[in-house]
């Protein structure tokens, strides 16, 4: 069996005379933030790992664009070897940025120019007088504004700031909403600093909601680097997929000012009537789905968990997972994956292991279940909860697959239970709990010698 993964909780101001200079940017990158992530299966890679009883361990049945440019430029000089100046180099993001921005200015400049022109001749010929005077003033003066605009947008600090400030993004909220509060607030020096830092850093879809902890006239760049790292955003929610639903309403009462603990478990034991579909059989476990949420933007627990279940099925959706009793059997087979290895890799494989347990209706001996049937970590099975026949979770002794899923399996781990290897394994021992190197066998005296190999690690390492 292999070990059992942990887990993780999450526990400026710019003139509005030209707004869409910040609005189309942030539309280009996706302008809102706070959508719960669907690819979490990239956390579930990166849990830390956890030993399990090296007992338990032996005695487990299973194992537990620029293109390049094509020619020289043209009117380049000599390269004084009989051949011209190679190509330039193609222009970075900013620099084409700014290339636009000077070519902005050139355009505008030179439509000032001809309207003064033909206002000075309109002034001489017509008679305009002190009017053509006035309105040649005025579009000297709009462009003044346009120009200090300009130069106000493209400001930046160099940072690293100084002083203390939370500053907090909600969900749903849009980029261009939350570049100009943090100019507003003198964080960065401008919204289009700021617009101009997510961009840079390809960021557009990776700003967190929550509160976090800034200085007043950062840099934009340092400013996207925290507002893009989820352990610096306060105040939400991570769902992750080797969690179980007890360890999620934890999380959230603990976080939460308004839903406690008791209205989330009064949900979730009675039966989650009209938020669950008819094949969770009433069971929430399995049917959450992992993501970023704000529990401050949900007026119950009703709500809250409502709208985890719904992104699980518009998810499950999403990847083809078929319907009814099937969609609830792979689910709960997923889970098992994810709470017995921790490299994606190793996927594929167990769940052929499952299946071939599954048709020759063997005990699946997975610790990970067992575990989860007495609410303790796999490393933390004794010899008498393996032994306990009244655990219906227990399989060790049990076949077919346990009542419900044991926490919630991210895109991979689904994946892995619709499409398993092909291969004739029944075993498999995580040998090193450090690595996550797992072995795999048909054969039940090389799964022994794969669980010696496993308690001489742990005997050195434990």
């Amino acid at each position: 069996m292999a070990q059992k993964k942990s887990h993780h909780n999450l526990s400026g101001h710019t003139r509005r005379d030209k707004p869409d200079m910040q609005d189309d940017a942030f539309s280009e990158l996706s302008a809102t933030f706070g959508r719960p992530a669907e690819t979490s299966d990239h956390k579930s890679t990166a849990q830390n790992t956890q030993g399990q009883e090296s007992g338990a361990q032996a005695s487990s049945a299973a194992g537990s664009s620029m293109p390049a440019a094509s020619a020289a430029r043209k009117g380049a000089p000599d390269s004084g070897k009989g051949g011209v100046v190679p190509p330039e180099p193609p222009l970075s993001r900013t620099e084409r940025r700014n290339r636009e921005r000077r070519k902005s200015r050139r355009r505008t400049k030179k439509a000032l120019r001809i309207s003064l022109i033909i206002l000075l001749v309109l002034a001489i010929v017509g008679g305009l007088g002190f009017g053509a005077v006035a309105l040649i003033n005025g579009i000297r003066n709009q462009h003044t504004a346009q120009q200090a605009i300009e130069t106000e947008e493209a400001a930046d600090w160099p940072g690293p700031g100084y002083g203390s400030v939370q500053f907090t993004i909600a969900t749903g909220e849009s980029g261009a909403s939350v570049a100009r509060r943090l100019a507003k607030k003198k964080i960065v020096a401008s919204a289009q600093a700021f617009t101009d830092a997510v961009i840079d850093a390809d960021a557009g879809q990776k700003i967190k909601p929550g509160t976090f902890t800034l200085k007043y006239r950062m840099a934009a760049k340092d400013v996207v680097t925290i507002v893009t790292d989820s352990t610096q955003a306060k105040g939400m929610i991570g769902v992750t997929a080797d969690e179980r639903v007890s360890e999620v309403i934890t999380s959230v009462a603990s976080l939460s000012k308004t839903i406690t603990k008791d209205d989330l478990e009064s949900v979730i034991n009675g039966g989650g009537s009209g938020i669950l579909p008819s094949e969770a059989n009433g069971k929430f476990e399995g049917w959450l789905q992992p993501g970023t949420y704000d529990p401050s933007a949900y007026s119950s627990a009703t709500a809250l968990l409502t709208d985890m279940v719904k992104k699980r099925i518009a998810f499950l959706d999403a990847l083809k997972v078929p319907t009814g009793s099937e969609r609830e059997q792979i689910l709960t087979i997923a889970s098992i994956i994810g709470g017995e290895v921790n490299r994606q890799e190793y996927y594929g494989k167990v769940s052929r292991v499952i299946a071939n347990r599954l048709a020759k209706n063997m005990p699946l001996g997975m610790d990970s279940v067992v575990a989860y049937g007495n609410n303790v970590a796999p490393s933390q099975l004794t010899q008498a909860m393996l032994e306990d026949t009244s655990n219906a979770y227990n399989s060790r002794v049990k076949t077919g697959l346990p009542p419900t899923p044991i926490n919630q399996p991210d895109k991979s781990m689904i994946e892995a239970a619709m499409n398993p290897e092909k291969g004739d394994w029944l075993y498999f021992v995580t040998v090193n709990l450090n690595t996550g190197e797992t072995k795999f066998t048909a054969d039940e005296a090389q799964f022994q010698q794969y669980a010696k190999e496993y308690r001489d690690w742990a005997a050195k390492n434990q």
